[in-house]
This record gives structure tokens, sequence and C-alpha cells, in this order.
């Protein structure tokens, strides 16, 4: 455990260094608030710091500046978690007060919302469809041997696949098939589209069957939203690890393992390399859980270089987290 001196001096380094993105010198931290004592004592616990690990200097003759053990020590031990300004708290509520439409539009914006107020990249994952009952199911004819089955949710999704058949399909028989899906599933989950009994028509049977895999295929996928990827390229100096970022970032498997497992051990922060995905080992996920009615159904991350405003991406987390666990409930 640092004593209260070196913990004053590490957080002015790390809170220096994330304003500036430079190696952060001991004249500089000495008339910091808080910071009662000359450069020389200063530059003394900062070369104490180092040893121990929280600090590096990429120079010789440069300053210092925060390693992951730092920034863990930092978010671990802030002195308060942050609050988001009015103007960015009255953007919130507007936008949730104002959000109508699909699920997956809600949550694609809401991704959009979360990179525009931290300038990090947003990640947003939705409840699984097959949490949700179906409302409505239709088999609609595109051509003679293709067909797509489009499913509401009462989450407010519209889940809809292609459908392609090995033989020429009617209306009619495509119309029974709805009205036999519609029987069955209604008011049921998505899940339970494979115990659909059996019509007895083997040319509608056939046709539940496709409808009903294909709604079962999309009920087992994650709803995944990012937004703010692009703002990473100015995060980054080097090249090569924007082009990492941004690759990892479209792996949707990726990026929904990486948000359970910090959730699972217990985080709303995980630094650098204690995520255990190589290519984001220069990043920070900042996450907090969607809630409602005391079911975890979704959650909001912020992903960014491990120089990340850390209390401002925490408040900003939690604030948007609240608001779509209340527009969630109330649909």
């Amino acid at each position: 455990m640092l004593d209260d001196r070196k913990t004053a001096i590490l957080r002015a380094v790390v809170q220096e260094y994330i304003g500036t993105g430079q190696p952060v010198g001991s004249t500089h931290i000495a008339t910091a608030p808080d910071i009662n004592v000359s450069s020389a004592t200063v530059r003394n616990e900062m070369a104490v710091l180092e040893q121990e690990g929280f600090l590096a200097q990429p120079h010789t003759s440069a300053g210092r500046i925060p390693t992951d053990k730092g920034y863990r020590f930092f978010v671990d031990h802030l002195s308060q978690p942050g609050r988001l300004d009015d103007v960015k708290v009255s953007q919130v509520r507007d936008f949730f007060d104002g959000a109508h439409g699909r699920m997956e539009e809600l949550l694609a914006r809401t991704s959009h919302l979360v990179a525009g107020l931290t300038n990090y990249a947003s990640v947003v994952l939705g409840p699984k469809v097959e949490r949700a009952e179906i409302r409505a199911v239709q088999i609609v004819g595109l051509s003679a041997r293709q067909a797509m089955v489009v499913a509401v949710m009462s989450n407010g999704s519209v889940e809809s696949e292609h459908l392609e058949f090995d033989a020429e399909v009617s209306e009619t028989r495509l119309g029974a098939a709805t009205a036999h899906m519609q029987r069955h599933l209604i008011g049921h989950g998505i899940v339970d589209a494979r115990n659909i009994p059996q019509s007895g028509d083997v040319g509608v049977d056939a046709i539940c069957e496709k409808a009903s895999a294909a709604l079962r295929h999309v009920g087992s996928d994650d709803s995944v939203f990012v937004g703010g990827a692009s703002s990473m390229a100015s995060a980054f100096d080097a090249v090569d690890v924007v082009r990492q970022v941004l690759q990892t970032l479209e792996q949707q498997y990726l990026v929904v393992t990486l948000v359970r497992d910090i959730l699972d051990r217990g985080l709303s922060v995980s630094i650098g390399a204690e995520h255990g995905i190589e290519p984001l080992a220069s990043c920070s996920v900042v996450v907090a859980p969607v809630v409602v009615d005391g079911e975890q159904l979704g959650t909001i991350g912020v992903l960014g270089p491990t120089r990340m405003d850390y209390p401002q991406a925490l408040a900003t987390v939690e604030v948007v987290s609240d608001r779509l666990g209340r527009r969630l409930g109330e649909s």
C-alpha cells in the first residue's frame, strides 16, 4: 500500500498525463494542488513509484508516465467517482425521452450517444431476442422459391430471416404455414419455435420447420452495437495499433466475450493486458450492466486508450446504463 504522499503524487501524474499525453516531470507535479513538497522530494518519490512498477520513464531525460499498475491503483482509489456535467446529463435525458421505434435502432443510437459523450469507442450489448415473446409472425413470399419469415418481438425488435426452398411454394401454402405458426408461437419465446406441432400437411410442416429453424438461429445471436470506432484513430500515435483495435472491434464474438468476462469478474474497469485480448493490450474498457427489474439485460461499455479519462467514462456508462434500463423496463 502506498503512503499518502506517494498516492497524491501518483494521482497527480495520472491526471496530468490523461490530460496532456506528455510525460510528466517532477517540477510540474510539485506545483499541483495537495502536493506540498519540493520538486526534489517529488523526484525521489517518483523514482520509488517507478521502481515499484506504478510509473515508467519512456526516455532517460523525460518525465514519467503511468503504467497499467499505476492506472489500476488510480481507478481503485478514486477520491470521487466523477460526474457528468449538467449539459451532458440533459443530453442523455433528452435522448431517451425522445427515443422511439425498434429496439435495434435504440441500441444503435445509444452506442453513438455514448461515443459522442466520451470521444471513445462504445459497445452496447442488448438483451438476447430469445428472452422476448413473439407478438406477431408472418411468412412473406419473395419469389416462387424464396420467402422471408418476420417476427415482431415484445422487446420492440423485428427479426427477419431469408428462406429458400428446393421447389416452388404457393402463396396458399405460405399463408397456411403463417397461420399455423401464429397459432402456436404468438405469446411464446423464439426458443419455443422448435416445439411447433405437426399440422397434418407435409408441405406446410416443411415450411414451418424451415422458418422456425431460422428464427431459432436469430434468437441465439447477441445484439451488439459499436459506435465511434473511427474516434480511436486519433487516440493512438501508432498506425498499427489503430489497425489492430479496429479489426478487433469488427469481431463481434470477441467484443461480447470481452465485456461479459469483465462483468463476470466483478469489475467495472479492465486496464491494458488485464482483459487478456492481445490486440487491445493498449486499451482499457469501462462497463456497466443494464438492469431491468433486477435482471441484467445488457451492457454499456466504453473502449479507449489506457490514458482514458476514467472518472468521466465511469460516470457516462453509469448514467446511460441507468436510463437505458429504465427505457427497456417501460417497453
